[in-house]
């Protein structure tokens, strides 16, 4: 009302300095049932101005009047929109911190107060899960699963309670139903995944993934890893088939697996063994040395090494040799030149191939592995004490998760079901290679050498004290000379001497002449 009187009193007073400015307004009449007034045309200007402005006071007022009843309706409403948001707001906030009694009081106040069903209906369920109360989760879970856009998180709900109660076929029932829906959830496909694969039926997940990728819940590069690892573990089970076709539908999947993803060692190895036993050994190596380039493992360069049985050392050596270029820098390669050289037997290559190792066996880095790698090349030196020395710093050393990945025996990968569960799935999200030897702690292939580790003292050591004076420094004699005597003679140092005949000592070990 008051912007009206604006407008109409700015109207009036534009009329009136218009007027003004003319000069001589003139008169305005006015005849009415024989009455005649006549007043300047400026005050009859102000006048029908004055009388319009009561006009619309007048009409705003009955108007204002008029709508008071609806006035009076919304304001109710606002407050009870206030109140049901403030209560849902605040159940949400008690479902947050874990009160649920809290929650379940708000979650009643409103459904009473709020018109938002979808968000009543979702703090009525949390609340009721958040107090425990099983049977008001159900039952406002299973109300959920009626209203069409509450559907997914219903499904959800009940599926996860089933989860808990222990009810896995009930719960993979509700995610199946779930991921049938036109416009499905990831938490559908990842619970119906990780159900295939505890089941061990891989040709289900890979139907899984298939239309999962279809249908874009997962990205590609998850469908390629996971495709690879699931066709390695359909491999590893029909290898040990009876029959013919299933051995080739094996060499299919690994092969198919291993170009996939050439970086999942367990496909490469299976892949190689299957081709090495169908007499392809070219193929064999071919698989082995991609694997090598994108990943390199220890079991790829052992399975790469007993590919030829028939060949020299020296032949060996040049063989390893063409793996280690296909990814030269990297630390397993390092180590499978140590390996290489000492088919060779030849020193200098020994020597440079464990001065490459120094990083490697730094503090930080090492591990029972390379503890034994570096004794075993310090052993084809000749050099004993060091061998020795590197041993003893085994015992504190960690060991390695990949050299765990080979049983005592030297089979790689020998996984179980549950085994290849945890690896496909890990691989598919992370592309890293779990070790489940390694968690749980299994012996596999030795990391140290096996070599004599008590020193056996020698004559240069019992005439050193005497070299350069007369008088030999009583702090480097033995205590008993006698028993250096007797290592002299062969006897063995750890046997009593209780007049027992001594027995021979084991002859030291020698490098070989050049």
């Amino acid at each position: 009302m008051i912007r009206s009187l604006l407008i109409l009193l700015a109207i009036t007073t534009l009329i009136v300095l218009a007027i003004g400015l003319v000069g001589d307004p003139g008169l305005a009449s006015l005849s009415w049932m024989n009455y005649r007034i006549d007043i300047p045309a400026t005050a009859a200007v102000i006048i029908i101005g004055i009388m319009a402005f009561c006009a619309v006071a007048f009409w705003n007022l009955a108007l204002w009047l008029a709508r008071s009843p609806q006035r009076a309706e919304r304001a109710r409403a606002d407050q009870r929109r206030r109140q049901g948001d403030d209560a849902l707001t605040r159940g949400f906030m008690a479902v947050a911190v874990g009160d649920g009694s809290e929650a379940r009081r708000h979650a009643v106040k409103a459904l009473d107060l709020s018109d938002n069903s979808v968000l009543v209906r979702i703090l009525s369920a949390m609340a009721a899960e958040e107090s425990g109360d099983t049977v008001a989760t159900r039952t406002a879970y299973s109300a959920m699963v009626s209203v069409p856009e509450l559907k997914l998180a219903g499904l959800r709900g009940l599926m996860q309670l089933a989860a808990r109660q222990g009810d896995k076929a009930e719960a993979v029932k509700l995610a199946g139903e779930a991921y049938n829906q036109p416009r499905p959830s990831m938490w559908a496909f990842e619970t119906l995944f990780a159900a295939r694969l505890e089941a061990g039926e891989w040709a289900e997940a890979l139907d899984l993934i298939e239309g999962a990728l279809t249908r874009k819940l997962i990205s590609p590069i998850f469908s390629e890893r996971a495709k690879a690892s699931l066709m390695a573990a359909s491999a590893a089970r029909l290898e040990a088939s009876d029959d013919a076709q299933m051995r080739d539908q094996a060499l299919d999947y690994a092969q198919r697996a291993a170009k996939l993803q050439p970086q999942f060692t367990p496909a490469a190895i299976i892949a190689a063994r299957l081709l090495a036993k169908a007499n392809k050994p070219g193929r064999a190596e071919d698989v082995l040395e991609a694997a090598w380039a994108a990943r390199p493992h220890p079991a790829v360069w052992l399975a790469y090494r007993d590919l030829v049985s028939d060949e020299t050392p020296k032949e060996r050596a040049r063989r390893l040799q063409g793996l280690i270029d296909r990814n030269p820098k990297h630390r397993e390669s390092r180590l499978l030149q140590v390996e290489r050289a000492l088919l060779t037997n030849t020193k200098t290559e020994i020597a440079a191939a464990l001065a490459a190792l120094e990083d490697d066996s730094a503090e930080a880095n090492l591990t029972k592995r390379i503890c034994g790698v570096i004794a075993r090349g310090a052993q084809g030196l000749g050099d004993y004490d060091t061998a020795r020395v590197w041993i003893a710093k085994a015992a504190g050393a960690r060991g390695e998760a990949d050299w765990s990945d080979l049983d005592a025996e030297g089979n790689a990968f020998t996984y179980s079901a549950a085994d290849w569960s945890g690896v496909i799935l890990n691989f598919a999200e992370t592309a890293a290679l779990s070790h489940p030897r390694y968690e749980r702690g299994d012996k596999g292939l030795p990391e140290i050498p096996d070599m004599p580790t008590r020193y056996v003292p020698s004559m240069p050591f019992i005439k050193g004290p005497a070299r350069g004076s007369a008088r030999p420094d009583p702090s480097h004699m033995p205590d008993d000379v006698g028993q250096y005597d007797a290592a002299i003679t062969g006897q063995d140092l750890d046997e009593p001497s209780d007049g027992a005949k001594p027995k021979p000592a084991r002859a030291r070990a020698r490098p070989p002449k050049k």
